[in-house]
C-alpha cells in the first residue's frame, strides 16, 4: 500500500544536506537532471548493491534480478499479486500431468533485431539448466521440445505445482539461441527481448539504459534510465532530496520520518515476503550441533535487532520459513528465552571458547543486526563472534561455497516452494541452500509439495516440512521487513510486488 505523509523539511536542514551531498557524495549532477528537471523522459534510480553480472544465467542475486527484468523477458512473470501470468506465451494448455504445451506471441524481437522463435526458447531454458546458480529454477522441466515455430512442449518428471512460478524466473529468461551458439557475453552484454537495452556499464558506479523500441508490449515511457550504486544509506536519501536521483530502491529505514515528511518525495510501503536471517554453517564445528543453533536463536533478542537495524520497520520472525504465504507454520520455533538458551548450551557439550564464529555482512543494515546479535551472544552463551564486512559479489561467492561460519542474508520468493527449494533443499547446496542442511526428510517433503497440485493439500505439507525445519533450527530467523521504496512525487504508474519486483516499463512522470 502506499504511505505518504507530508510535512515541510526546514531550510537549513535542506541546505545542510545539499551541501553534505556535494562534499561526500560528489554525485553527477548532469544525471540527476535528466530525471527531475528535464524532460521527463529519463530517470536516475539509486540502489545499495551493484549486479554480480548482467546475465540472467549466472547469479541468483536480488540486485542482478533488478537488471535482468530491465533487459530480459520470461514466457511468465509474476504481478503484483505474486501471481504467474503470461509474457511471453499467447496461450497455454496443461494437456496431462505431465505435460504442457505453450504457444509462443508472434513477432517478439531480441536486441539484436532477430524475431524470438521455439528454437530460442528450447536452447534458453535447456542452457539455463546447466548453470548451476539458477538450474533450480528449471529442474521441473523434464524435456522441452519446439512443436513448430511458434509452439513449445515441456513435460514434467511428475505433477509439478512450480513450473509456472519457475518459468517467471530470471534463470529461464530467453535469449537468441544463434548467441548462445556463439558463446556470447550475457554477463557484460545482455540481449533479450526486455523494455530496455544496456548501454554502459561503469562498473562500482552505474549502469545506463534505454528504450527498446520494438519491444513486444509496447516502448515504455521513460526513455532513459541510469542506476546508480550508492553502498550508504543515507547518500541515497540526501541524493533524493537534492534532485540528484529520483527513485531509491533501499530506503534506510532511519531515513523513514525524513523522507515521509517530504512533499517532494512519495513512498511505497509494502510487508515484504523478504525473509531475513542469520545464516549458519551447520557444517562448521559447533554450528553442526542442533542444540547450539537452538540456544543461540533463544540468545537473539529479535524485536531489538528490528529496533536497531531497521529503527523498528519490521516484523520479529521465529519460523524458519516467512509468515506472509500461504503453507506459513509457526509450529517447533524457538522463542527469544536467555534462560532456555543456556540449557540448550549446556545439553549441548559444546564449549562456548571452542566456536569460532565471524558474522559477515554485505551492508549498513546487516552490520547493525550483526552488533546486536554479538552482543547477544556473549552475554547470554559466552560466544565470541566478530564481524566481518564485505561487498555484495565477495558475500554471494563465499557463503554460497560454504567458506564462512556466520553470515547476515535473506531470500525473497514469491511462493513457499520455491522458497523451500532455494534456502533448504539439498540440490541447491553450493548455490542458495547456504546453511548447506542435508537431510533427506526434509528434500522428499519439499518434493512432495512440488508435486502437490491442490493448494490445501499443499500446505499441509508445507506446513508439516517447516515444522520439521523449525525442529533442526539450521539458522537464526530475525524479522521481515516493512519494506520501502521513495521516489519523486511527480512520478506515477509505481507498483512493488510482495517479493519486491518492480515493473519500471509501466513507470511515466506526470
Amino acid at each position: 500500500m502506499r504511505n505518504r505523509k507530508l510535512r515541510l523539511l526546514s531550510l537549513l536542514l535542506a541546505t545542510v544536506m545539499m551541501l553534505g551531498l556535494l562534499a561526500g557524495c560528489n554525485s553527477g549532477g548532469e544525471e540527476g537532471e535528466k530525471g527531475s528537471e528535464g524532460g521527463k523522459d529519463s530517470i536516475v534510480i539509486a540502489t545499495m548493491s551493484e549486479t554480480p553480472s548482467l546475465s540472467p544465467f549466472d547469479h541468483n542475486a536480488t540486485a542482478g534480478s533488478y537488471m535482468n527484468l530491465l533487459t530480459y523477458s520470461t514466457l511468465f512473470n509474476t504481478d503484483v499479486e505474486m501471481n504467474p501470468q503470461p509474457n511471453l506465451v499467447e496461450s497455454y494448455e496443461n494437456t496431462s500431468e505431465t505435460e504442457w504445451t505453450f504457444k509462443l506471441k508472434e513477432g517478439v524481437k531480441f536486441h539484436n533485431g532477430d524475431e524470438m522463435t521455439a528454437e530460442d526458447v528450447v536452447a534458453s531454458i535447456e542452457y539455463g539448466k546447466t548453470c548451476a546458480e539458477v538450474n533450480l529454477y528449471n529442474q521441473c522441466v523434464d524435456t522441452i521440445e519446439a512443436v513448430d515455430e511458434y509452439t513449445i512442449k515441456i513435460t514434467t518428471p511428475g505433477p509439478s505445482a512450480v513450473l509456472l512460478n519457475h518459468l517467471c524466473h530470471h534463470g529461464n529468461a530467453i535469449v537468441p539461441k544463434k548467441l548462445l551458439d556463439e558463446g556470447h557475453d550475457f554477463a557484460s552484454d545482455p540481449v533479450g527481448s526486455g523494455p530496455y537495452k544496456l548501454v554502459e556499464w561503469k562498473r562500482g558506479d552505474s549502469v545506463e539504459f534505454e528504450a527498446f523500441a520494438d519491444y513486444f508490449d509496447g516502448e515504455a515511457p521513460i526513455k532513459h534510465m541510469t542506476w546508480k550504486i550508492i553502498p550508504e544509506g543515507s547518500s541515497r536519501t540526501i541524493a533524493l532530496e537534492a534532485g540528484e536521483i529520483d527513485f531509491i530502491v533501499e530506503v534506510e529505514a532511519m531515513d523513514y520520518d525524513r523522507l515521509a515528511g517530504n512533499d517532494e518525495v512519495a513512498l511505497y510501503e509494502y510487508d515484504a515476503t523478504e525473509h531475513n536471517w542469520m545464516m549458519l554453517n551447520n557444517e562448521k564445528p559447533g554450528l553442526d550441533n542442533e542444540l547450539v543453533r537452538k540456544a543461540m536463536d533463544c540468545a537473539v533478542d529479535k524485536e531489538s535487532v528490528i529496533a536497531v537495524a531497521l529503527n523498528g520497520m519490521g516484523t520479529a520472525i521465529y519460523s524458519q520459513a516467512p509468515n506472509n504465504m500461504p503453507g506459513a507454520s509457526e509450529e517447533n520455533v524457538n522463542s527469544f528465552d536467555p534462560e532456555q538458551a543456556k540449557k540448550y548450551m549446556d545439553e549441548s557439550g559444546v564449549d562456548p571458547a571452542s566456536i569460532e564464529m565471524s558474522i559477515i555482512c554485505s551492508n549498513d543494515t546487516k552490520k547493525r543486526a550483526a552488533e546486536v546479535i554479538q552482543a547477544n551472544l556473549k552475554d547470554t552463551l559466552g560466544i565470541n563472534a566478530t564481524i566481518e564486512s564485505m561487498d555484495l559479489a565477495t558475500y554471494l561467492s563465499v557463503t554460497g561455497e560454504g567458506n564462512y561460519t556466520a553470515s547476515i542474508g535473506n531470500y525473497t520468493s514469491s511462493d513457499m516452494v520455491s522458497f523451500l527449494v532455494g534456502v533448504f533443499h539439498s540440490k541447491s547446496i553450493n548455490g542458495s541452500n547456504k546453511t548447506r542442511l542435508n537431510s533427506p526428510e526434509v528434500d522428499a517433503l519439499i518434493d512432495q509439495a512440488s508435486a502437490t497440485i491442490d493448494a490445501a493439500e499443499r500446505d499441509k505439507v508445507l506446513q508439516e516440512c517447516i515444522s520439521l525445519i523449525n525442529t533442526m533450527t539450521p539458522q537464526v530467523p530475525l524479522y521481515q521487513p516493512v519494506n520501502f521504496r521513495a521516489y519523486n512525487a511527480n512520478l506515477q504508474g509505481v507498483e512493488v510486488s510482495p517479493s519486491g519486483t518492480l515493473y519500471f516499463e509501466d513507470v511515466s512522470w506526470k
